[in-house]
């Protein structure tokens, strides 16, 4: 490297390090940032369950104190400083006790998934940045097999494409979806102006069905014509609710780049004034995430109604057969140097393989490395960007498990050895409290709580009122709450062996019945409801 390389390399790193020092000190200007919180008496007991002697903690009052809670008709009845009784008591003494965690962004809806989830300290997992279509189907086949857990989805965009490109019916499952990837013309096409209108009104079918807003996978559609997007964002709009996006582009080389992505989700919400809400800022936006984060803070300033979300790794997962990793010059656009930056299973893969699979096996799930935090002192200030990002959610793009038979799905557990996903499916919630809280200490414990409970919350709230009652832990809210020990909490998922559950939750418990225990699974625990526009 040259002196003038070295001199201009050098001038990046020092604005990148300021720019991270002050991440989390600007507040983004936002509707949903403002505190609803009521104070509510106490009620009187008898209570179902009390947790007792926990540091309390609620990031929306403020409230860092030890209290016992308790528990009644699966809200919270009481806070008190005063010792509670009831016939069900779990201890909580020298651990903390929170408002369960809220993930926006959870693709594996199955129940195997579901329960590794609850072990991360997750108490709502939803599926919104790709959504499910049908609908109704959807929260029918989940609420017939019962969950640990709260679930609930947005209306696929990309099933409604397929379903009008390529003449298939979705029938609510993510299964289908993956087979979809042998087909291109959902992909790579513009719509006429008749096809649009036909997938405009699936969306709206889903938006009258309860969904939570609008999945606009867009960057494994990226084909789409521009007035496709404005149709949808109209549509959200109108009926109040988010769009949830993965952007068009990843790429950090112009044009098509992920800050020509961004540039277009912030015009269209600027335009239309629908709720833009950014899935995963740390991979969308790839090692461009400076000039990202300054462009969606600037949008934020002004008013424009945008929210972000990031997980703490620096990998990213998705099927082979997407349009991200096609073309000659794909790997030039993840600003990667070769192919093995992408794995299967653990193991690096070679241009061939990749090859290969996308041809016989476009459906496969790999993962993608685009940041080396672990090796790179600038690749954690990047990664740092994203998932300390003011006002934005900690949401872990979990993915289904899977393993050499297919989807795991059904009354399994414990997961088969071979199972193979993501680590972050496993260990999202704990890495951030881990690494960034205990650690690192770059955040406090109650901002980093409003990150996991808090603001996925607020996210959702005006287009599903529910959400107010979660993200909380004051009396008359939803008694999901998780218990834990900051000392050791620890996500245990590797990209090798990543379905190694966390460890450090005590208790999780879910509309006022536990499904943990003392680190144990209530088998036979069902008590999640789903979260659905009415």
């Amino acid at each position: 490297m040259s002196e003038e390389e070295k001199s201009g390399a050098d001038v990046t790193r020092r604005a990148l390090l300021t720019l991270a020092a002050t991440a989390t000190a600007v507040t983004p200007i936002s509707s949903f940032a403002q505190s609803t919180a009521v104070r509510r008496e106490n009620e009187s007991g008898p209570y179902d369950l009390v947790i007792k002697s926990g540091r309390v903690v609620d990031p929306e009052t403020g409230l860092d104190a030890i209290r016992d809670v308790g528990v009644k008709d699966g809200r919270i009845a009481a806070i008190s400083e005063s010792s509670l009784s009831a016939a069900r008591i779990l201890q909580a003494e020298g651990q903390i006790v929170a408002p369960g965690f809220i993930d926006l962004h959870a693709h594996g809806q199955q129940l195997p998934a579901a329960w590794v989830q609850a072990f991360d300290g997750v108490t709502t997992a939803l599926e919104l940045e790709s959504g499910l279509l049908p609908i109704s189907r959807y929260y029918d086949l989940v609420a017939k097999e019962g969950r640990p857990i709260n679930y609930g989805a947005s209306v696929a965009w990309t099933y409604a494409r397929i379903a009008e490109k390529e003449g298939l019916e979705p029938d609510g499952t993510i299964t289908w979806f993956q087979g979809a990837f042998a087909k291109s013309n959902w992909q790579t096409t513009i719509a006429t102006a008749e096809e649009i209108d036909r997938i405009v009104a699936r969306v709206e079918d889903g938006l009258r069905e309860g969904g939570l807003g609008i999945g606009i996978n867009a960057g494994y559609a990226p084909g789409y014509g521009r007035k496709e997007y404005y149709k949808l964002a109209e549509l959200a709009a109108r009926y109040g609710v988010p769009t949830f996006t993965h952007v068009r582009y990843g790429s950090v080389k112009e044009p098509q780049s992920a800050f020509e992505a961004f540039e277009e989700l912030v015009a269209l919400s600027a335009a239309t004034g629908a709720h833009m809400h950014v899935c995963h800022i740390n991979s969308s936006s790839s090692r461009d995430i400076g000039d990202c984060v300054a462009l969606l803070k600037g949008a934020q300033a002004k008013g424009i109604s945008i929210t972000v979300e990031a997980y703490p790794y620096g990998a990213g997962s998705s099927t082979i057969g997407a349009e991200i990793y096609r073309g000659a010059d794909w790997l030039e656009r993840w600003g990667a140097s070769d192919a093995s930056a992408m794995e299967l299973k653990g193991q690096p893969l070679t241009q061939a393989k990749i090859d290969e699979l996308q041809a016989s096996a476009p459906g496969t799930v790999v993962v993608m490395h685009f940041l080396r935090p672990d090796k790179s002192e600038m690749d954690q200030v990047l990664l740092d960007l994203s998932v300390l990002y003011p006002g934005g959610s900690i949401a872990s793009d979990a993915m289904p498990w899977q393993n050499s038979v297919g989807l795991i799905e059904g009354d399994v557990w414990p997961l088969p050895q071979d199972a193979f996903a993501h680590p972050r499916s496993a260990g999202c919630f704990s890495r951030f409290l881990a690494r960034y809280v205990r650690e690192r200490k770059v955040i406090s414990l109650s901002e980093a709580l409003g990150k996991m409970s808090l603001e996925p919350a607020r996210v959702l709230q005006t287009a599903a009122p529910q959400m107010l009652r979660k993200g909380r832990l004051q009396v008359g809210t939803d008694a999901d709450i998780v218990v834990f020990d900051l000392a050791t909490v620890q996500d245990n998922a590797t990209f090798v062996e990543p379905a190694r559950l966390s460890t450090g939750f005590r208790h999780v418990v879910v509309n006022g019945t536990p499904v943990i225990e003392e680190a144990k699974r209530i088998a036979d625990a069902r008590p999640g409801r789903p979260v659905r526009r009415t």
